[in-house]
């Protein structure tokens, strides 16, 4: 299904730039008013954002194209993604509009939806919005009077996210006793995550909670573990948390400053749902890029993956349809359905650390469930989206290398959703060749593709 604006995880480039221009919001929020709109009444659309500076012009930008198609809208101002699906399905509200480019820098910006059930859009939804926007089909839609909508802000969204969050946190359990270092990226989770670890006991040395508009995701966060790595060997702390621009992706580090990537987080949680028979059919979904330590520490259990296309929306499509409880990426993004209906950073860390008091068990002897395989990740600067099934010397190197893996090692080869880029992924049992045959790659793909870089 070809598409003009949407990529993996909404619409996403340079602010001011088409598309993510004021007038391409305002369209934008004219064709969400009309998708979701009600038979009867006046149906209401929740808009939140991150700490961009752009945030400003996009939300006046889509509350305008709202309103003028006879729609109220909630503003609920800088609130993590999944506090924004949250805030949606609490308020009875038709849809929900985030506006964050997660972990890109401050320069870009993106647009995400949610329907009224709190999940994100399928792929149909969005080419039907696309179609909308460019056709002429609303101009003769617009009402008048009282019939315009109209825009008002939700004072308490921060606060109502709060006690969701604490409330996903057993209640017989507490954090004391625990010294926490948190980098919330200067963005979306800056009041947020402070809030809950702190009220449920724990010491917390905040960083990246100072938001000045340019300065999410900058040296900070998620993309930048050893911020905390360090501070936790500095603060003698228990463990660091970073979280990214909207707060739906995290990193742990452990005491001794050892990352803690998002397949070990699914690992702990995926064994110790099995062992208290809370996964559903014994399954946990994932993306072609978790690791094989993932799928065999599971499988050593007695459960079973599932696996999907990059993408965390594909994983929660997943797992509606497959009727499964618990869900993630690699990258950090983790989705308890029992729970949230997309995926939550704070949330995530809440059900681990809650792990970790119940068992009395330090996090780096929690991670010691899983043995990754060596996984060695290039990502290429490409011109142009050539289809590789087309250029032959690609096609026949791909199929060696995954005839001689057998079931020993994986090969991916993918384009990204939200970037000009080609990733290629090798995993295998010997890294010194993972790295030869990736570069191999990265050569192929430079030959016949061509880079940014010539």
């Amino acid at each position: 299904m070809t598409r003009k604006l949407f990529g993996t995880d909404g619409i996403r480039g340079v602010a001011n730039v088409d598309p993510m221009t004021g007038e391409m919001a305002i369209q934008l929020g004219r064709a969400i008013a009309h998708l979701f709109k009600e038979v009867k009444g006046k149906h209401r659309i929740v808009i939140g954002k991150d700490t961009r500076l752009s945030g400003y012009m996009l939300e006046t930008a889509l509350a305008s194209g709202i309103c003028s198609m006879g729609a109220d809208v909630m503003l609920v101002g800088p609130l993590p993604t999944p506090g924004i699906a949250f805030i949606t399905t609490s308020m009875r509200a038709n849809a929900g509009v985030v506006i964050s480019a997660s972990h890109n820098p401050y320069y870009d910006n993106g647009i995400k939806i949610f329907s009224r059930d709190g999940f994100k859009l399928p792929d149909k939804m969005e080419k039907h919005i696309e179609e909308l926007i460019f056709s002429d089909n609303l101009q003769s839609l617009r009402p008048t009077a009282s019939e315009v909508g109209k825009a008002h802000r939700i004072d308490d969204a921060v606060g109502r996210y709060v006690v969701f969050l604490k409330n996903t946190f057993p209640n017989d359990l507490t954090l004391e006793g625990l010294r926490i270092v948190l980098d919330c990226a200067h963005g979306a989770a800056y009041r947020v995550a402070p809030t809950v670890f702190e009220e449920l006991g724990a010491e917390v040395i905040a960083v990246g909670v100072d938001p000045d508009g340019e300065n999410i995701n900058a040296g900070c966060g998620s993309l930048y573990p050893q911020v905390i790595s360090r501070l936790v060997l500095e603060k003698e702390a228990d463990l660091g948390i970073a979280l990214d621009g909207d707060a739906d992706r995290i990193v742990f580090v452990d005491r001794h400053g050892r990352e803690v990537d998002g397949d070990h987080i699914l690992a702990i949680c995926g064994l110790d749902m099995l062992s208290q028979a809370r996964l559903k059919k014994q399954t946990l979904v994932t993306t072609v890029m978790s690791n094989l330590g993932l799928e065999k520490a599971i499988q050593k259990a007695g459960g079973k993956i599932v696996r999907t296309q990059v993408g965390d929306r594909y994983v929660v499509e997943e797992m509606l349809r497959g009727g499964y409880n618990l869900g993630g990426e690699q990258s950090g993004h983790t989705i308890f359905l029992d729970f949230n209906t997309t995926c939550d950073g704070v949330l995530t860390a809440l059900q681990v650390l809650a792990i970790m008091v119940r068992g009395g068990r330090p996090l780096d002897e929690l991670a010691k469930t899983m043995e990754p395989l060596p996984q060695v990740l290039y990502n290429v600067a490409v011109k142009a989206r050539k289809n590789l099934s087309e250029i032959p010397e690609i096609q026949r190197r791909i199929q060696a290398i995954k005839r001689s893996f057998g079931q020993s090692g994986r090969l991916l080869i993918r384009y990204s959703g939200t970037e000009p880029l080609l990733r290629i992924m090798v995993e295998g049992e010997n890294e010194a060749t993972l790295h030869q045959l990736g570069q191999e790659l990265v050569a192929l793909v430079k030959k016949h593709v061509g880079t940014e870089d010539g």
